[in-house]
């Protein structure tokens, strides 16, 4: 079985900011975590609007910053400022697949089609660093072009230490199943991903010969999962307080004008399953007060929170 940092949190847009990753660090102080995707435009170019180019990792345990990118010396870059802000490893997107990422700035998942230029982004990543470097990618363009083999050792042959894979193309996004081949011999380590969120999903990834697994979208509503996997902790019992304490980590962070509306997926996504969770999710959409958020909150989870 995987040791506690061979789970790692997956990079999410707009899902792991540093308030969930607190969060998340609550329950599992010794997995690995990976930030929401950068820009190296945007952090290179220090750009205030996005608060994610100036987050202090150095109180965030073995974390890992993703940056995606086409320019190698500005991936480059990127890298160097990461590391200088706390980050543990980077690690390169090669498998995001929006349009504005994958096929406009030719990032992203963009990579799986180019592997010269990966190689490239990942060599002049690796020398501009003195901390270790991955990558991310998924099974191939389409299901046509499953090369995630090739792009691997590509990775592997410049200098990157590990690699995470997606077990989906890029032309699925994310609808389907994921499903990971076995992992041949020969390869860096990598981490499985997609579509894992309970131990029998850990023992399948295991049986594929994988070297650790990433959790994504099993950490929606229930940010203590890595530690279930892990150390065999149970679901809070006091989910409100976990709530509360999320939002008021968003509401310092991003501050309630826009803290709010970022927190609402959260809301709806800890109610999962929750009687009256669909009435508690139209409320909450329509809230832009934070204290009326915050007893709207405390009324649901006190009196369904253990339903």
């Amino acid at each position: 079985m995987f040791k506690d940092n061979q789970i790692f949190a997956a990079p999410m847009a707009g899902i792991t900011d540093k308030p969930f990753r607190q969060i998340i660090r609550k329950y599992s102080p010794n997995a690995s975590m990976v930030t929401e995707m950068i820009s190296c435009h945007s952090l290179v170019g220090q750009h205030k609007n996005c608060l994610r180019n100036f987050d202090d990792y150095y109180d965030e345990g073995n974390i890992g910053a993703q940056i995606f990118g086409a320019k190698p010396e500005l991936m480059a870059e990127a890298a160097k400022i990461l590391e200088g802000q706390g980050a543990k490893w980077i690690d390169i997107n090669m498998g995001c697949p929006v349009p504005k990422v994958a096929t406009k700035a030719g990032a992203g998942a963009w990579l799986m089609r180019d592997h010269l230029l990966a190689g490239r982004i990942i060599s002049a990543v690796v020398s501009a660093v003195n901390i270790p470097v991955s990558v991310k990618t998924r099974l191939g363009w389409d299901e046509s072009t499953k090369n995630w083999v090739e792009l691997i050792r590509v990775a592997g042959d410049s200098g990157a230490k590990f690699a995470t894979l997606h077990g989906r193309t890029r032309s699925q996004g994310y609808s389907g199943h994921s499903v990971l081949e076995q992992k041949p011999s020969g390869l860096i380590p990598i981490i499985g991903n997609g579509d894992i969120q309970t131990h029998e999903d850990l023992l399948k990834i295991v049986s594929l010969g994988y070297d650790g697994v990433m959790v994504g979208r099993g950490l929606f509503g229930k940010p203590w999962i890595l530690g279930q996997l892990t150390d065999n902790i149970q679901t809070p019992n006091d989910i409100k307080s976990v709530v509360l304490e999320h939002l008021g980590l968003v509401l310092e962070y991003y501050g309630p004008k826009s803290g709010i509306p970022l927190f609402r997926k959260h809301a709806a996504w800890y109610s999962a399953g929750i009687k009256n969770s669909a009435e508690f999710r139209i409320k909450v959409n329509q809230i832009t007060d934070q204290n009326e958020l915050k007893s709207v909150i405390c009324e649901f989870f006190n009196c369904f929170g253990n339903s």
